[in-house]
């Protein structure tokens, strides 16, 4: 994707040791992915690198907010954003993936692009449940609340002929 290239970090050219990047997201950022989850949004991604002659270890801290809408009033809201995320590219004869966060690159390889996994990380932040922060402060009245006392009283009210087979048991 060309719209990704600023976030693109030259490893080739880089000496064996410690490096550190750092990278700005907006709403220009996630209108390049379709069907985004979140349309608003801003903030930094600092990475620090560190290159060995076998691998390449990249640590983000995601630091910012996105725009989100309550599920319950749906209005919307600002979400805090902070998280930590790792990814390993190890040298190789050949590009592949190992695992969600680790993966095999050729040695003579340029660049790596961290724009995928930068939204992909803000993404995994999304709750489960978004609600707007004056919500939180409230009890949950959707759980339903069971007690021994109801269940004793729907005892009482059975039929006499099933009382006989209660008798079995």
């Amino acid at each position: 994707m060309k719209k990704l290239r600023q976030y693109k970090i030259g490893i080739y050219g880089l000496s064996v040791g410690e490096h550190t990047f750092s990278f700005e997201y907006d709403e220009e950022f996630f209108a390049i992915f379709e069907n985004s989850l979140i349309s608003k949004g801003k903030g930094t991604c600092h990475v620090d690198l560190i290159k060995s002659a076998s691998m390449v270890t990249l640590t983000m801290k995601i630091e910012g907010v996105i725009g989100l809408t309550c599920d319950r009033s749906l209005e919307p809201f600002d979400y805090a954003v902070d998280a930590s995320q790792e990814l390993i590219y190890k040298f190789g004869d050949e590009d592949k993936e190992l695992s969600d966060n680790m993966f095999v690159i050729r040695k003579d390889t340029q660049e790596v692009n961290i724009g995928r996994f930068l939204y992909e990380f803000i993404s995994l932040e999304i709750p489960m449940k978004k609600l707007h922060p004056r919500f939180h402060d409230e009890n949950e009245t959707d759980e339903l609340i069971y007690s021994s006392n109801k269940n004793d009283e729907k005892d009482k009210d059975i039929d006499p002929r099933w009382e006989a087979l209660k008798k079995l048991k």
